[in-house]
């Protein structure tokens, strides 16, 4: 499959999404084979999807997308903290902060071992894998986790925590999980407006509380430092002015290679998260994902989207003031 396509666009609906964040979408994807998705986490907005015929499938393996799920699931059973040094060999130990900056694998394929499959498979269909992540979404499918743990033969439950083995994974999955992070623990079902009266008549729909609002700093060190000067440093090439926090995904299957990168930016008027999932050749990886979401990031940077905007009460307040003798 070729890293590079055309019209990939061709198609989508987009009467109710965002003008400004879908032109950042398109122009930082430009002739990548993929899609770019962009929610907003404390509503479950969908405010652009590029390329909706790929972003709506049944997905793809999540690659070391999937550690995200794993990480809170061995911090909700209490296995590790941040700072725990778990053994990857005789001489070598490493924290989560690490493992996930570094995406490695013998750690997460560790973490996978102890909890064993039916708790890593419980707490990832609490966090919205195998089911659909969107609310009356047209075409959109759920993906799949499987009913039982990976042959051995095949890398066990430590290959399904490492590299996603056996699991199906959808844009919009992933990135309903990162919004719950993003936000503090709530699983909003994504909708995706595609009027303008479905956008002025917006209510969000919650799908469930998870209980990871103590964990979220346990993990937020690991991806902010993916970021910083982990596997997606790339993302910095283009975008410095706001922390960005998030993870990446490379793996490939039946000759096909993936790119992943899922990520929210934190800044002082709100949090916007943006998945991109790339699908190839060899120039498709998860550092090229993180190196598209920069060009993101830096494209709504530069058309103010991170700059408050005075509501009418700010403006009067303004008024009042600078009329006062």
């Amino acid at each position: 499959m070729s890293s590079f396509a055309s019209d990939i666009a061709e198609g989508d609906v987009t009467t109710g999404e965002d003008p400004i964040v879908r032109q950042a979408a398109i122009d930082a994807l430009g002739n990548m084979n993929g899609t770019v998705v962009a929610i907003e986490p404390t509503s479950g907005r969908v405010l652009a999807m590029v390329n909706q015929k790929l972003a709506l499938s049944s997905g793809a393996q999540p690659c070391s997308t999937i550690k995200l799920s794993v990480a809170l699931a061995a911090l909700s059973e209490g296995l590790v903290s941040k700072e725990t040094q778990v053994a990857l060999g005789r001489r070598s130990r490493m924290n989560l902060t690490m493992a996930l900056a570094r995406s490695n694998n013998a750690y997460f394929e560790a973490l996978g071992r102890k909890l064993g499959f039916e708790k890593v498979a419980y707490y990832a269909h609490e966090y919205g894998l195998g089911e659909l992540a969107g609310y009356d979404i047209t075409g959109e499918q759920p993906g799949t986790y499987p009913e039982e743990v990976l042959p051995e033969k095949l890398g066990g439950v430590g290959k399904m925590c490492s590299f996603g083995e056996g699991v199906s994974m959808t844009p919009l999955q992933l990135g309903a999980m990162v919004s719950a992070i993003a936000n503090g623990g709530t699983l909003y079902y994504l909708q995706h407006p595609t009027t303008p009266e479905e956008v002025a008549n917006f209510q969000p729909r919650v799908k469930r509380t998870l209980d990871i609002a103590p964990l979220i700093p346990e993990i937020s060190d690991g991806m902010a430092g993916a970021v910083q000067f982990g596997t997606a440093r790339s993302l910095r090439l283009n975008f410095n002015e706001e922390e960005v926090l998030g993870k990446t995904g490379t793996c490939s299957h039946a000759g096909t290679r993936f790119g992943w990168f899922a990520s929210y930016a934190n800044t002082s008027v709100g949090r916007v998260v943006v998945v991109v999932f790339l699908q190839g050749g060899r120039p498709t990886f998860g550092p090229k994902a993180a190196e598209i979401s920069g060009r993101m990031y830096r494209n709504l940077y530069d058309h103010k989207f991170f700059i408050a905007t005075p509501t009418p009460a700010d403006t009067a307040t303004v008024k009042a003031v600078s009329s006062t003798p």
